[in-house]
């Protein structure tokens, strides 16, 4: 009710997300390698932990707010479906990027390993991709409750490192068990018995309803084959990398994951949207073939940083050009603009 009515709603989504994306670079700066908040006190300030708190919690009001801003403005328009979903696709992996600064990379006695933070965030991109999996052959984007979950775990983390530290993460809870390894155990819980399985049950009583969007299983099933081959490929760089890629780089290489599933994923979205069959295999899918072969081959050696730092900024490059080129594209085509609530002047 508080927002101006000539605020355009995807102003809102685009504010939230740049809002956690420059808490993401604010984190790396002091905490490149996941390893300040492993010593007591942390090498993070403070107010870097309050400041991410208050980021998190803007971003998630704001994505809250800006479907029922676009009504309450008569705004709602397929570009505003498709540009929230798709910085969601991204924004989700820098939620969980951020959080690992918090609990900090295994040092021999608190934190967790750079594989659990790889498992973790593979979940977390799974749990987001069956949602819109679901939507792809129901019609129904059914959010599960989760989300509202961990959003609130994340503001109440950060408040907690920021009053009281990150000691609270470097002692144990309960039997012995630290808070980092009662939320991984929590995650992997819901998201196996309750996310995924309701996934499958809505897609199974739309079948029974005869409501599905896709009759065959083919249909149905392709959307899942590009981000499962993504994740093997990644998994085989991972498991045998010669320089052990991932505990060299482990934020370089988790933002790659993060910038390739979103890419993936977002092609998903629109064809969910535009009722259209998604390509069997993603465009990226064959350069990362390539780098992955290189790297486990040791044809790179020595070069597997450099190449996976070059790798990445090219990745990044080429999803941000996607999305600038299908805004405008949708722009120009509902005439419409991105940040404006003003019609185009038509020529």
């Amino acid at each position: 009710q508080i927002v101006p009515l000539w605020i355009a709603p995807n102003l809102l989504t685009f504010s939230g997300f740049v809002m956690i994306l420059f808490n993401y670079f604010l984190i790396s700066f002091y905490d490149w390698d996941y390893t300040a908040s492993g010593t007591s006190p942390g090498l993070v300030p403070t107010w870097v932990w309050l400041f991410s708190a208050f980021t998190t919690f803007c971003a998630y009001a704001l994505d809250s707010i800006d479907g029922k801003h676009a009504r309450r403005t008569q705004s709602s328009t397929p570009l505003g479906e498709l540009f929230d979903h798709g910085l969601d696709s991204w924004a989700t992996s820098i939620f969980v990027l951020s959080f690992f600064s918090v609990c900090s990379r295994d040092n021999g006695k608190t934190g967790v390993s750079v594989y659990t933070m790889y498992i973790y965030l593979s979940i977390v991109l799974f749990n987001f991709m069956c949602s819109h999996w679901e939507k792809y052959n129901t019609g129904v984007l059914f959010l599960p409750w989760g989300y509202d979950i961990s959003q609130v775990v994340l503001i109440a983390a950060y408040l907690l490192t920021g009053t009281v530290g990150v000691e609270v993460w470097q002692k144990p809870l309960l039997f012995g068990y630290y808070i980092t390894d009662v939320l991984v155990i929590l995650l992997i819980g819901f998201s196996l018995f309750l996310s995924f399985p309701q996934t499958l049950y809505n897609i199974h009583r739309a079948h029974l309803k005869k409501t599905l969007k896709n009759d065959s299983l083919y249909e149905g099933l392709l959307p899942l084959v590009s981000p499962l081959l993504l994740f093997v490929l990644l998994t085989v760089w991972v498991v045998l990398s010669p320089s052990n890629i991932l505990a060299k780089q482990p934020r370089l290489f988790l933002w790659m994951v993060g910038v390739a599933f979103s890419n993936v994923i977002c092609k998903v979205i629109i064809c969910q949207m535009s009722s259209t069959r998604p390509e069997l295999f993603h465009w990226f899918l064959f350069p990362l073939a390539l780098v992955v072969y290189a790297a486990i081959s040791g044809l790179l050696g020595c070069m597997e940083e450099a190449v996976l730092g070059v790798f990445t900024a090219l990745l990044t490059a080429a999803h941000v050009h996607y999305g600038v080129c299908v805004g405008r594209q949708l722009s120009e085509h509902l005439n419409i603009y991105i940040f404006s609530l003003k019609k185009r002047v038509q020529e």
